[in-house]
Formats: C-alpha cells, sequence, structure tokens
C-alpha cells in the first residue's frame, strides 16, 4: 500500500488566507499477486463507545459551553464536533493522546464577514480560519484537592480566539464544579486584576495581535493582558443520557472577529443528551443566543472489526507419532489459509524444522507467529525441538523467529499455571548459516497492482472542501535478486479541482517554487506518470540496508539517489540517511523536466523513547529542495487499535518572511490500519495528512519507497 500527500500552497491576500489545506490519500490496494486481499464492500464495524463522563464545549475539546474545563476524556478518546450559533459554525476534532494531554484542531466559519472582499476570487463564500488547541493536566483530582490543568487556545495562525487558561475541577456527588482563569479571549472581560502582573510589570499589558504571517507560536503573549475568572457547575440528572450545564464566562464580546456582539447575560445554560456515540447539545448563550452541537466519539486504542478467520489450531494432549514432515503440500496451504504466511521453502535438519516466506495477512505479528507455530507443532516428527521462521520483505530476510518446540506446546495448550506464548519464542537477525541453506531461486518477470486514491482540500477560497479521487496503476519487472524497475501512472476519475480560479501564486518570498506549482501538477492530464525509476536494494550487513534508485520519483521531481539504513531488530533505535540530486519536472509535459534542480539529502534517526510507550520520535537533519537547511521533527503516537497520528514541523534557516505565510511547514496525519475495515485479516494503511498551510521551504523529496518503511517488520511501530 502505499499513501501519497501533496503541500498546496496558501497565498496573502488582504490579510486572509486565500489556501489553507491539506491533499491526503486515502488509499485501498488490491495486488495481482499472492498478497491480495478481498475487502467486501459492506463491514460491520464495532466502534467502542468513550467510558469517560465529559462532554466537550463549542470550540472543541473538553469543557462547558465557551470555557474549558481540567477535565481530560479517556486516552484514546476521539471526537468529531459540529457546533453552530448565530454568527459561527465550528468544525473540530478532539483527541485524548494521552491522559494527561488533550488536543483539538478546527476550523471556524465566520457568518458575518465575506472570505475576502473580491467575489471573482471567492464568490459569497463567508471567512474560514483554522485553530489548534492544546490542554495538559498539572494535577489529577485526590479526594480533597481538585483536577488542576493548563491550557492554550488557537496559539498559532491568526489567533482568533487566542487564549490561555488555568483549570481546576472538583466533583461532589452528581454535581462537578470549575473554575478557571483565562487570559486573551477568555479573559477579555477582565472581571479582575492579572495576579501574574504583581509579579512581573510586562504580564499587564498584552503584546499586538496576529503578526501578518501567522504560524507561529506567540509565546511573548502568554498569560499577558486582561484576565477574568469564569466557572460553572455540570449536573448529571438521574436520566443517565442527560447532563445539565450553567456557566459564567469571562469573555465580553465587544471586538469579536464577528463584530461587536451584543451579550445580555455573562451567564449560560445548556443541556447534553448522550446516545450510543453520540452527543446531541443545547445552549443559551450571551442571553439572547441559541446554539447546538452534534458530537461523534470514539475511542482509538478500542477501534476494532469484527473478523472472519480460522479458528487457532488447536494442540492435542497426546501429538501423533509422526516419522517425517507432513505432506509438503499441505503445510503451505496451510500456513497460506489459517497464518497468512506465504511458504517460499523450508529446510529440515537433525533437530530443527526451518521456513521461509512472507507474512502477507497478520499485522499482529504475536498472533501471526502463534498461528504459524500452532500448525507447525501437529505436523512435524517429535525429534524435531525447534522451528525457525525466516520472515521477508520482498527479497530481503527481516527477522527470525525461534521458536522452542516444547514451551511453545506446553504455553499453547495452557498446560503450565501462567502460559505465554511470546516467551517461547525469540526475535532476532537471520542466522547467515540459516540463510545459506535457504538457496531460494529468485525469479525475474512481471507484477502488477491498483491502488485507489483520494486527494482533498480543505479551506480553498473557491469552496471550502475540494477533492480528486481515481486510481494509480502500477507495474514493474524484476531483473534478479536487487534489481527492479517500476512505473505508476494516475487515473483521475472524480474530482472537482475545475473550481480553481486561480493558479498563481502571488506571494514573492524569493525562494524557488519547489512545492507552490501543486495546482499545476494536480489540474493537468487525467492520466499522468506519477513515477518511472530503476531500483537497486540490498542488506550490506547484518543490521545495515541500502538502496539506490533513478528516474521520475514523483509527480514534481525525477533524479537520483540513494539511501542506507541501520536497523537492528526490535531496537528503540536506528538512523540512515539518504543523498538526492533532482530536477523539477514540467507540469506541461511528463517527460520534459524545467531547469530548476537542486542537492536534497538528510541524517534520519528514528527513536521510540520508553518514557513516552507507543511513541516514535523522528528527525530529519539536512537540506531540503528549496536548499534551505534545517530538520524535520515528526512525532507520532499508536493506539492499540493500530491507529497512529502524529504532528511534524520543518524548521529551517528561512525566516518567517521568507518561508512567506503560515512562517514554516508543519502538519498532522492519521494512519489507519486497513485491518480495521477488513472482514478478513489485512496488512497495509491508509495515510490522511492535514498540512494547514505549506509554502515552499521545509520541502522533501517525497521519495517512492523508503528503506524504514520497507524493513518495518524488524522493529513494528506502524504493523
Amino acid at each position: 500500500m502505499k499513501a501519497r500527500s501533496f503541500n498546496t500552497p496558501s497565498v496573502k491576500a488582504r490579510r486572509i488566507s486565500l489556501l489553507a489545506s491539506v491533499i491526503g490519500c486515502a488509499v485501498c490496494s488490491f495486488n495481482t499477486m499472492a498478497t491480495e486481499q478481498d475487502t467486501p464492500s459492506s463491514v460491520v464495524k464495532t466502534w467502542q463507545l468513550p467510558a469517560s463522563g465529559v462532554s466537550q464545549m463549542v470550540h472543541g475539546g473538553v469543557g462547558l459551553i465557551q470555557t474549558p474545563t481540567a477535565r481530560m476524556a479517556e486516552a484514546g478518546d476521539m471526537t468529531i464536533n459540529y457546533t453552530d450559533n448565530e454568527e459561527y459554525r465550528f468544525w473540530s476534532v478532539s483527541l485524548q493522546l494521552f491522559d494527561w494531554m488533550e488536543s483539538t484542531v478546527r476550523y471556524t466559519d465566520v457568518r458575518t464577514r465575506l472570505y475576502s472582499n473580491s467575489p471573482g476570487f471567492s464568490g459569497d463564500q463567508t471567512l474560514k480560519d483554522k485553530g489548534i488547541d492544546v490542554k495538559f493536566r498539572l494535577w489529577q483530582e485526590s479526594t480533597y484537592l481538585p483536577q488542576v490543568s493548563v491550557g492554550f487556545r488557537d496559539f498559532g495562525g491568526t489567533g482568533f480566539f487566542e487564549s490561555e487558561f488555568l483549570a481546576f475541577s472538583k466533583k461532589w456527588h452528581d454535581l462537578d464544579f470549575h473554575l478557571g482563569i483565562g487570559w486573551g479571549y477568555l479573559g477579555s472581560a477582565a472581571n479582575i486584576s492579572n495576579p501574574f502582573c504583581e509579579i512581573k510589570d510586562s504580564f499587564c499589558q498584552r503584546p499586538g495581535g496576529f503578526s501578518g504571517l501567522g504560524g507561529k507560536i506567540d509565546y511573548q503573549r502568554f498569560f499577558k493582558g486582561p484576565a477574568s475568572v469564569y466557572g460553572g457547575i455540570e449536573y448529571q440528572t438521574p436520566w443517565q443520557p442527560l447532563t445539565l450545564k450553567l456557566e459564567y464566562e469571562g469573555n465580553d464580546y465587544s471586538r469579536d472577529r464577528a463584530g461587536e456582539l451584543t451579550q445580555d447575560s455573562r451567564w449560560n445554560l445548556g443541556a447534553v443528551y448522550k446516545w450510543n456515540n453520540f452527543s446531541f447539545d443545547l445552549n443559551y448563550q450571551r442571553g439572547n443566543t441559541l446554539g447546538f452541537g452534534v458530537h461523534y466519539a470514539l475511542n482509538l486504542h478500542q477501534a476494532k472489526q469484527v473478523k472472519i478467520k480460522p479458528a487457532m489450531q488447536p494442540i492435542p494432549q497426546v501429538l501423533a507419532e509422526k516419522v517425517s514432515i507432513t505432506d509438503k503440500d499441505i503445510i503451505p496451504r496451510m500456513l497460506l489459509t489459517e497464518a497468512g504466511f506465504l511458504l517460499q521453502t523450508s529446510r529440515v535438519t537433525d533437530d530443527e524444522f526451518i521456513i521461509y516466506g512472507q507474512q502477507l495477512s497478520y499485522r499482529d505479528d504475536a498472533e501471526a507467529t502463534e498461528r504459524i507455530g500452532r500448525i507447525l507443532v501437529n505436523e512435524i516428527p517429535s525429534y524435531i525441538k525447534r522451528i525457525r521462521v525466516v520472515e521477508y520483505a520482498g527479497n530481503l530476510a527481516m527477522v527470525e523467529k525461534v521458536i522452542e518446540v516444547e514451551p511453545f506446546i506446553a504455553a499453547a495448550r495452557y498446560d503450565v499455571l501462567e502460559p505465554n506464548v511470546l516467551s517461547t519464542y525469540v526475535r532476532q537477525n537471520p542466522d547467515e548459516t540459516i540463510l545459506a541453506m535457504a538457496d531460494i531461486p529468485y525469479s525475474t518477470g512481471f507484477y502488477t497492482s491498483m491502488e485507489a486514491f483520494w486527494i482533498q482540500t480543505f479551506g480553498n477560497p473557491e469552496a471550502f472542501y475540494m477533492y480528486q479521487g481515481g486510481v494509480f496503476l502500477g507495474g514493474g519487472y524484476r531483473l534478479g535478486e536487487n534489481f527492479s524497475v517500476n512505473a505508476t501512472a494516475k487515473v483521475t476519475l472524480l474530482e472537482n479541482f475545475d473550481k480553481f480560479n486561480y493558479k498563481v501564486d502571488a506571494q514573492d518570498t524569493g525562494v524557488h517554487r519547489v512545492r507552490t506549482y501543486i495546482r499545476e501538477y494536480v489540474t493537468g492530464n487525467r492520466v499522468s506518470m506519477e513515477n518511472l525509476y530503476l531500483q537497486w536494494q540490498d542488506q550490506l550487513s547484518t543490521n545495515v540496508f541500502a538502496q539506490v534508485y533513478g528516474g521520475y520519483l514523483e509527480t514534481m521531481y525525477g533524479g537520483v539517489g540513494a539511501e542506507m539504513l541501520y536497523r537492528p531488530v526490535d531496537s528503540n533505535f536506528a538512523i540512515g540517511f539518504d543523498v538526492n540530486y533532482v530536477r523539477q519536472r514540467s507540469y506541461h509535459n511528463d517527460l520534459k523536466f524545467f531547469d530548476y534542480n537542486a542537492f536534497t539529502g538528510f541524517v534520519n534517526l528514528y527513536w521510540k523513547p520508553e518514557i513516552l510507550p507507543n511513541t516514535q520520535l523522528t528527525f530529519n537533519i539536512g537540506q531540503y529542495l528549496a536548499k534551505d537547511k534545517g530538520v524535520t521533527i515528526e512525532a507520532a503516537k499508536r493506539f492499540d487499535s493500530g491507529i497512529v497520528v502524529g504532528a511534524y514541523a520543518a524548521l529551517t534557516n528561512l525566516s518567517a518572511e521568507q518561508y512567506g505565510e503560515g512562517s514554516f511547514t508543519k502538519g498532522f496525519f492519521v494512519s489507519i490500519p486497513f485491518d480495521l475495515f477488513s472482514l478478513r485479516p489485512a496488512k497495509g494503511r491508509g495515510r490522511l495528512p492535514w498540512v494547514p498551510i505549506a509554502r515552499d521551504g521545509g520541502q522533501k523529496l517525497n521519495k517512492p519507497i523508503n528503506l524504514i518503511d520497507a524493513t518495518e517488520s524488524r522493529s513494528p511501530f506502524f504493523d
């Protein structure tokens, strides 16, 4: 499976963002080789209802109506929100990454203002704005002390609702009491003096507003200027689905982005009704405005899919006596149908049975290994004391699993007091002697694939939501053990990109346009050449992998490059580098190039810190396509379901003025396993990115294959 995303340009016009977009590709793929997975058109999903009793506020995130509280949702809870009142509409997604950290992303529709003053540019579309919030728990509620949290609302970008807050929450029977201090938007009523002003005079005044470029965190404004106390009460009624809210807020609405709003009262009332994964709220704000909201919640740790798969092979108390390995035609069929393992060959020694092949179906390595072990212990003679499973990715041996037969049987058959199948085998580097015994003939020949794609953008001046869908038709020819030729054609079947009424990016920053011609590329021919390249790939030593490639590498660039990666089995650390010489492809002709060329490359570090469970940090340090230098930092969090949520930022030597609107490249992504949508076990995943504003700085080459992905099974994070 491949997932593609493009960075989309944004231009400044009258201090209004012309384009705030994310282009993501949700891919559902099948392959003409033995990796094919049949995905039914209709599946039954079992999303688990979040267990926490908290509810979302208008702006998204756990809170009362307009104000946040110290409460946190259950770890892994994700809530999709739509709220509406007279002046604003909010679309938001709130995610509880850890039990101590909540994050929210939001789009705001300001009904009282136009996107721009030029009808030819944005028609009658109303103003849209995006925002990001984060909240951290400082102290967990105890018998006598309240829960304490600190948070930052709309802390980057244009800062429509920029605020900081310190919140306290204490529960007593069916009542939940909340008190908070807000600064910025939440504190504009200034009903108290800023307590930090007593410490230092610089906190008495809040520095000026939006800088004009956006995207930066204005930390110099934090907790400064006017402050207000706010608070409220939540009451859990005897009827379990219904919760009532009373709130006193600290905003005066006199300088709101929607204009000066009449506020007849600072008291707001609300009610929340929960039904399965949905919740519906109705509220009365400012003493004169009715609002409502609809919310859908699920827990990413508990998300799962009903599966149709074979039961694991039972192991009888008395194994049948065998003098030799079962018919070799039976074992490959059982391994494939019951364990998803494509057997390439096998070997037998004095006391070991060795199989070589690829795992095609089960993304859970522990389940896959147990299934293989259960099948084989029923088919091998008693003199076999050890089973070795050598797992390949393509033509490269990734990992060897050594199963001790007697302990495995005891654990799988529950013959011991505390059975633990995981303790009966080890994962290690493939043994050189074992690999030499394989003697697998590497075949040459053609292979093909087809992948669906869906590209989407948000926040465009022509239309808020724009899309493009179709298929990638792939194919290649394997020239031997290490060489192959690969190509992909993009076929567009469905789109509304014809609504684009401008393509020329009017913002001149002096940086070469390495990505901001995106509209020209995506609105070209309905059939285009995505890539065409020659690749060499090999394992140079025990933990070192390398590849060399050349050709049309991605939509916008072609050239040559090389990559090397050091990645031990089941290590929390990997390091590598890549170097590339590329030229910019023409958007007029798939085969031609523009004059622009660049050297680009990075030192790549991958780290899974033990202090942050199920988290991976990535650092790419080097030179980008626009010849700027810096580092891209990515943090990814994996949930028990296999869903991965991540964010990244590219910090380079370009100034905010040179970069342009947004100040630096940043984005978010969600990676979803296909297994969550298939009735049968499946590998592979789709990646949905969101890039608020992306320009030409901090842009990397989108290589067709990355070694960290090709070697995923050595130290799984995404699978």
